[in-house]
């Protein structure tokens, strides 16, 4: 900005009555986070807060549950006690960290020039760090457990299903995608105990099914001008009987840092993953997975960031973040993977 003053004492002046150098805009700035939602590993696997690192679990023996061990009592006498055994299992929470640091000599500008809140660097890296954080979070889960390696229970797109492992390709029309999931939803109740109840859906898998007939048909003449019907995640999630459907949005760059950006989604646009997990973590409810959280510095949060000096003359100080989660599968009867939802 040009005050139309070439000395000091002038631009003092205008200063003392209220102008400030505009270095930079402060009702805009651009930066490419996602978008509120994407981020999805916590919503296919529940939080399960821990207090410790490192610990155990029981796993009942769901044969001895789910056999009926209910005997005729004899006369003056008792039957035998039931059997139920159990197994056990650990987890593990890791501490993963990111540093990001702010340069106090170019936050001056941003102090001078009376930015507002949301552009001081400080807010706006400790912002980089939750984004990076969640992130981390989708990309360990998809590369642990959004694939065919993952799970005992997957299922293939065929141009025609032959076997119980395949499923008709979700872009032919005449697939039938509900009467497919009604079967796989029985497979997991009967293997499971529990009814499925969430749907994640990489891009190009629901892309396919929102322009499936048996899901527009069920929308037509039901919307108007302002309001036109269209199929969503709620529509897909009420026809299919399921609780939640998750499109997985989120994307990453793959390129290494300096080089062009090379965008891709973080889960394979092209599958999908059926499973039951509870809304809340409860003792002796079975999930396909969980995440276990460790509050590391007893302040509540498992995503913990925090503010230290730079070397001693650095003018520069650095924003840390620490988050010690493990990731588990703790059931393969309560998941389908579907993989090659789409034709090639």
């Amino acid at each position: 900005m040009n005050t139309g003053h070439n000395n000091a004492a002038a631009i003092a002046v205008d200063i003392a009555k209220g102008w400030r150098p505009n270095y930079y805009l402060t009702n805009m700035a651009i930066s490419y986070f996602q978008a509120p939602g994407m981020n999805v590993a916590p919503s296919i696997f529940p939080i399960l807060p821990v207090h410790a690192s490192t610990g155990s679990y029981y796993i009942f023996n769901k044969e001895e549950i789910a056999k009926d061990q209910v005997k005729r009592k004899p006369k003056f006498g008792a039957v035998q006690p039931a059997v139920f055994s159990h197994s056990d299992d650990t987890y593990k929470c890791e501490v993963d960290q990111i540093i990001v640091g702010v340069d106090n000599i170019t936050a001056l500008d941003y102090q001078r020039t009376g930015a507002p809140a949301t552009i001081d660097p400080r807010r706006a890296k400790v912002k980089q760090v939750s984004e990076q954080m969640n992130l981390h979070l989708d990309m360990v889960f998809a590369n642990k457990f959004f694939n065919a390696n993952a799970w005992a229970n997957v299922k293939t797109g065929e141009a025609t299903a032959s076997t119980s492992k395949q499923f008709v390709h979700f872009d032919d029309a005449n697939a039938d995608i509900v009467g497919q999931f009604d079967e796989m939803k029985k497979e997991i109740l009967l293997n499971g105990r529990r009814m499925p109840n969430k749907l994640c859906l990489g891009y190009r898998a629901y892309k396919a099914i929102k322009n499936h007939p048996q899901f527009l048909e069920r929308v037509t003449g039901s919307g108007s001008t302002p309001n036109p019907a269209l199929v969503n995640e709620q529509v897909i999630a009420a026809v299919l009987g399921l609780e939640e459907v998750k499109v997985l949005y989120a994307t990453y760059n793959a390129a290494e840092i300096g080089q062009k950006a090379d965008m891709k989604f973080v889960f394979d646009d092209n599958s999908a993953l059926l499973t039951y997990a509870p809304k809340e973590v409860d003792l002796e409810e079975p999930s396909a997975g969980y995440i276990y959280t460790w509050d590391m510095l007893g302040n509540g949060q498992w995503m913990a960031t925090s503010q230290y000096d730079g070397p001693g003359g650095s003018h520069s100080e650095f924003i840390e973040g620490l988050m010690a989660t493990d990731m588990k599968k703790t059931s393969d009867d309560l998941a389908t993977f579907l993989s090659g939802c789409v034709s090639e």
